[in-house]
């Protein structure tokens, strides 16, 4: 049997060209080039947030060009609602609470996962919905329920485990649904007076599982460019002078720079699975408030899998005298840096908002790559 040896260059395919920095520098002498006002660009990804203060991108950008960072961090959006229902459901004696460990420290109105399951909670932390489908399967006396927590990429796995339950007769496997859409979202932030943003480089991730086909109407209306793009430094920059072109150009165009992983129509059997188990429902975004349609909640087929039946208990607020302004960040409106709590009070070690528990948040982003410089 013949065996192609492996070149190790190819190991390296769409990495380290994407980090090239005489690439990287030729896009960024470009930007410098053709800025001729200011603009402001939205990001509306954690990860593209944390590649670009990672690799300092930020700072050499030209004075007129304001990043704004959007609510691309499904964890920091997570109402503190949903985190006191997991926490209560975690606390119940027949049920085990399986999470990923992004949200174990995220506070909810008086604690968080991670000190519930220091009080005794039945917290577990999982790698894959469905491995809280196999924990049911082997705790048949016990309730599992998994918190399923994120955007339109995590849905499709989210949607199998449920599928996965129901052919295998599990009905002891629970969601606990927390997932937000991005198109909604975006809506939401142009339809706010105090949003100032001329163009947006939309999450490449999202993407490749729901296409660029739902920002063509988005496009259109607001009349912004749309430039998809992904999240390595030559990637950001060029999507960075793609939209620049556009807005110096006076033109409003949806363009894909992530071809290489998006493409128009998108997965369509991720959307397929998507649509066979959850239908569309306004939901909740921390720190946002509720967004008409931006969130998915399982379809009557499968409400039986529904963990939100199990509690139907009374919403604990949160505290509203907090001098966070997480709010205001997710929105765009504020720079973590404005805020008073940031740095010394609010820390990775001690967070007072999600921003900075989450590694897609911008205000561990900040805290990382720019508070000691």
């Amino acid at each position: 049997m013949n065996r192609r040896k492996i070149n190790k260059l190819d190991l390296m395919k769409y990495l380290d060209e994407y980090r090239d920095a005489d690439l990287a520098k030729k896009y960024l002498d470009e930007v410098h080039k053709i800025a001729s006002r200011p603009w402001s660009i939205m990001e509306i990804c954690g990860g593209q947030t944390h590649s670009l203060l990672k690799y300092g991108i930020v700072d050499l950008l030209p004075n007129n060009i304001t990043l704004v960072h959007g609510p691309g961090c499904p964890v920091c959006v997570t109402p503190v609602s949903a985190i006191n229902l997991a926490i209560r459901l975690s606390m119940r004696p027949d049920t085990i609470l399986c999470s990923f460990g992004d949200m174990m420290r995220v506070p909810g109105s008086k604690e968080s996962l991670l000190a519930a399951r220091a009080s005794g909670g039945k917290v577990q932390t999982v790698y894959s919905p469905l491995d809280a489908v196999s924990i049911a399967g082997l705790n048949p006396d016990k309730r599992v329920v998994f918190f399923g927590v994120g955007f339109e990429t995590t849905a499709p796995a989210n949607a199998l485990a449920i599928l996965q339950a129901y052919s295998r007769g599990i009905t002891n496997f629970f969601l606990l649904p927390s997932m937000v859409l991005v198109p909604p979202a975006i809506e939401a932030l142009f339809g706010d007076p105090d949003t100032r943003v001329d163009g947006l480089l939309a999450a490449g991730h999202v993407c490749s599982v729901m296409g660029t086909m739902q920002y063509e109407s988005i496009v259109k209306k607001h009349q912004i460019p749309i430039v998809v793009t992904g999240f390595e430094p030559v990637d950001l920059l060029l999507g960075i002078l793609t939209c620049l072109r556009y807005l110096e150009n006076g033109t409003a165009v949806l363009d894909n720079k992530y071809s290489r992983v998006v493409s128009h129509e998108g997965n369509t059997q991720a959307k397929a699975m998507i649509d066979e188990v959850f239908e569309v429902a306004d939901q909740e975004w921390r720190g946002i408030g509720v967004l008409n349609s931006s969130g998915l909640k399982i379809r009557q087929k499968y409400q039986q899998f529904d963990a939100r039946l199990i509690d139907p208990g009374v919403e604990e607020l949160p505290d509203l005298q907090s001098a966070c302004i997480a709010g205001q960040i997710l929105k765009g409106l504020k720079k973590p840096l404005e805020c008073p709590l940031f740095g010394e009070i609010c820390n990775p070690q001690q967070p007072k908002g999600a921003p900075m528990v989450s590694t897609e948040g911008a205000c561990a982003a900040y805290y990382n790559y720019q508070h000691f410089t």
